[in-house]
């Protein structure tokens, strides 16, 4: 199953995606969301979708959503592909590296990209993004932790590197601006997936290839980061975890190159679907 959600922002209904079509679950569930999952809502999706649903249309013009209502938490993975790391001269982490980002920075697909007033180092990153399907504490293996995850989808980790680098090291800050994460276009269920870990990656911008890469160079896999992250805090239902990028960020070119006003961006990882944002001033 393909989760989205659609409609103007502060108006979003659930939906799924098939057959090339959005439909709308709207009549069926009032979102896609931590109670949703945490009560068995996919599988009684599944069930929905396995009869004669009849579901209604979602309007072609209707605008895409991000496609999981807002989460508790974001949670981020740093340096956790071997090429990204090489990229930046820096050594291979022996833990996962993990930070968060404000929930608010959740947007569609297709949202506009706001550049932070002030902001000279807007950067990019493409990542694959997990959904949390239940609440997950002190899981005893990375197999428990599969059974844990809902889905997947593009998640772009847009970065302010002044804001997270010179100004005091905090990467929240640098982290958290206002639509630095748009995400889907869908949730796609791990099933619809033969193996994650082993996805092609790929951003433009303005049509020029910047990262090219695969999941398969993850330092530590998914079902890993699950399994671990449990340990120091509670995954909720519906949290996003993203998971890292590979190389070819602005930062790491010579001279580094970042995102202006008018520039556009494409994100692809195979089997999740394309994002495309245009950048504009905040």
């Amino acid at each position: 199953m393909k989760l989205i959600r659609f409609g103007p922002p502060g108006a979003e209904k659930p939906g799924i995606y098939r057959d090339g079509k959005r439909w709308d679950l709207s009549a069926h569930f009032p979102e896609w969301d931590r109670p949703f999952f945490n009560s068995g809502g996919l599988a009684r999706l599944a069930e929905l979708l396995g009869g004669d649903s009849g579901l209604p249309e979602v309007p072609e013009a209707s605008r895409w959503a991000a496609p999981v209502a807002r989460p508790g938490k974001v949670i981020c993975i740093g340096l956790n592909y071997s090429d990204h790391a090489a990229e930046s001269g820096m050594e291979l982490p022996k833990e996962p590296i993990v930070f968060q980002k404000g929930a608010n920075t959740v947007v569609g697909p297709y949202d506009a990209l706001l550049i932070p007033r002030g902001s000279k180092k807007t950067d990019w990153e493409v990542e694959l993004g997990i959904i949390i399907g239940r609440d997950a504490r002190y899981l005893g293996s990375e197999a428990e932790a599969a059974d844990h995850i809902a889905g997947y989808c593009i998640s772009h980790d847009v970065s302010e590197r002044e804001f997270q680098i010179e100004r005091g090291g905090q990467w929240t800050k640098g982290k958290s601006c206002d639509t630095f994460n748009p995400l889907g276009p869908w949730v796609a269920t791990p099933d619809e997936i033969p193996d994650v870990h082993r996805l092609k990656m790929a951003l433009e911008v303005n049509g020029i290839s910047r990262q090219q890469g695969n999941t398969a160079t993850m330092v530590f896999n998914c079902h890993y980061l699950v399994y671990y992250l449990s340990q120091f805090m509670t995954l909720e239902a519906g949290d996003l975890i993203s998971t890292g990028t590979p190389p070819g960020v602005g930062l790491g070119m010579k001279p580094p190159v970042y995102l202006k006003a008018g520039d556009v961006v494409e994100l692809t990882i195979e089997g999740l679907g394309c994002q495309r944002q245009v950048c504009e001033d905040a």
